[in-house]
Parts: structure tokens; C-alpha cells; sequence
């Protein structure tokens, strides 16, 4: 019996971890100011944004993107409004002909 409540117990905290470790903070239910507040002090951290959408986000000036992506500025939903935040993403040049 000893042995059985063992395995339990150690299934049980496995699945607790597993599950702590894929939370995300959701956007929509934090302010603009906790969101960008968040950002700066993890310097990156991913982000759900809504029902099925979840993104990276980077501190302005850092270097939390690979190389050649750089920091962009994209927009959230939060409970207060749209948020300015960044991204990396690669730039994109238009040369003229």
C-alpha cells in the first residue's frame, strides 16, 4: 500500500509541475501597464493574447531577438485598451527598382 500512495503522489506532483510550466499570462486580464511592466522585467516572455493566440514579446531595447529579427512594435488587447508592446520579426526592405 505504502507504495501505491508513493506512486501517486509523485504522478500527482508531476502533473501539477507539467501544468504550471505551460501557463501563460493572459493579456486580456491584465492592465497595459502590468503587461508592459511584465515584459521589461522578464525581458521576453510569451503571452497568451487570446482564446487560441499566444506570441513572444520583447523588451524595446534588448537583445532578446535572433539575429536578423529585430524588435517591432505590435499591439495587445488588455482590459484597458490595445497595448503597445514588441515582437521580433525579421524587416523587411523595399529597395527601388
Amino acid at each position: 500500500m505504502p507504495a501505491r500512495r508513493i506512486i501517486w503522489t509523485a504522478a500527482m506532483t508531476l502533473f501539477a509541475a507539467t501544468a504550471a510550466a505551460y501557463a501563460r499570462p493572459d493579456t486580456r486580464t491584465m492592465s497595459c501597464e502590468q503587461v508592459q511592466a511584465l515584459i521589461q522585467s522578464h525581458r521576453a516572455a510569451v503571452l497568451t493574447t487570446g482564446r487560441n493566440t499566444y506570441d513572444r514579446y520583447v523588451r524595446r531595447f534588448g537583445n532578446e531577438c535572433d539575429w536578423p529579427e529585430v524588435p517591432i512594435t505590435a499591439f495587445v488587447p488588455t482590459h484597458d485598451g490595445q497595448c503597445p508592446v514588441h515582437r521580433c520579426q525579421e524587416p523587411v526592405f523595399d529597395f527601388p527598382d
